[in-house]
C-alpha cells in the first residue's frame, strides 16, 4: 500500500509499506528480510539487511540506485520527506544505520527502536534537516503505551504485524497493513495491545514546513518554475547534476 503526495500530510511525501522497490528523497526504509545495496553518484554506496536503515537527503539532487543484494525477500518501508526551502539546494546526504547502531529502549513489555527522533529517553543519531521521528515499536499482549508528540506537529501509524487500538481506549482495534492519521494539538498516541499477539507498528511525526509543494516525480520544489529549471538542470547536468550524464551503478 502507498499514499501519494496528494493524501499525505506536510512533510510527508510519500509513504509505501512493505514494497520491494526503489526510492528517493530523505528517507529512512526499515528493512527486514533480505538486503538492499545503496548506490549514488556522489560515490556513497551501502548494503543494509534486515532490521537496518538507510536515511538518504537528495538536496540538490543526487541519481542512485537500490537494488537487492544477494537472495531472499527483500521488504522494507519507505518514507519521503519534504525539504524547507532553505534547505533544497544543500549538498546530499546519505546516513546509514546497522542493526547494532540503532537504539533500542523497553519498559513494561514496550520495546521501541528509534530510527529518528526521542523515545523512552533514547536519542537517535539520525541528523534530520525537517524536524522527524521515526520510531518502531513492538508491544506484548495485554500492554499499552503513550508516546509524546510536539503538538504542531503532523503524525502517522503504521501497522506492520498485529493488531492494536489507538487513540482512545474505546476505539476498534486495526490490524496490520493499516495506516492512520493522527489528528493535530493532542498530547501525543496513546496506544493498547489488547490481542494475545505482538503489536508492531511505526510512529512517524514531522514538523509541517508551510510552504507550496510543487512536484513532478522525483522532483520537489516550491513553484513550476523551480520544477521547469530543476528539468532542465538535470537534463543539462547542471546545478548539481554534473555527474549524471556519466554515472552508472556497479
Amino acid at each position: 500500500m502507498y499514499t501519494s503526495p496528494e493524501s499525505s500530510k506536510e512533510p510527508f511525501l510519500f509513504y509505501l509499506g512493505d514494497y520491494g522497490g526503489e526510492w528517493d528523497p530523505n528517507e529512512p526504509s526499515s528493512e527486514r528480510p533480505g538486503g538492499i545495496t545503496h548506490q549514488d553518484f556522489a560515490g556513497h554506496k551501502g548494503t543494509i539487511h534486515a532490521g537496518e536503515v538507510q536515511w538518504m537527503t537528495a538536496g540538490r539532487g543526487i541519481v542512485h540506485s537500490e537494488m537487492p543484494a544477494g537472495e531472499g525477500t527483500h521488504t522494507g518501508l519507505q518514507l519521503w520527506i519534504n525539504l524547507s526551502s532553505k534547505d533544497k539546494m544543500i549538498e546530499p546526504r546519505y546516513q546509514e544505520l546497522l542493526r547494532d547502531e540503532i537504539p533500542e529502549a523497553e519498559k513494561d513489555g514496550v520495546k521501541v527502536k528509534v530510527i529518528a527522533g526521542e523515545s523512552m529517553g533514547v536519542q537517535s543519531p539520525v541528523y534530520t534537516r525537517t524536524p522527524t521521528m521515526y520510531l518502531d515499536f513492538t508491544l506484548k499482549p495485554n500492554t499499552e503505551y503513550h508516546q509524546s508528540i510536539p503538538v504542531t506537529w503532523n503524525a502517522f501509524v503504521y501497522i506492520i504485524e498485529g493488531e492494536g487500538v489507538f487513540g482512545i481506549p474505546n476505539s476498534q482495534p486495526t490490524a496490520a497493513h493499516h495506516i492512520l492519521v493522527l489528528g493535530v494539538g493532542g498530547d501525543g498516541l496513546s496506544v493498547w495491545n489488547r490481542s494475545s499477539t505482538p503489536l508492531r507498528f511505526i510512529l512517524v511525526g514531522g514538523q509541517p514546513l508551510n510552504e507550496p509543494v510543487v512536484q513532478h516525480g522525483p522532483f520537489v520544489m516550491n513553484t513550476q518554475a523551480q520544477i521547469d529549471k530543476t528539468i532542465q538542470d538535470y537534463y543539462y547536468g547542471k546545478n548539481g547534476f554534473e555527474m549524471a550524464r556519466y554515472w552508472s551503478s556497479k
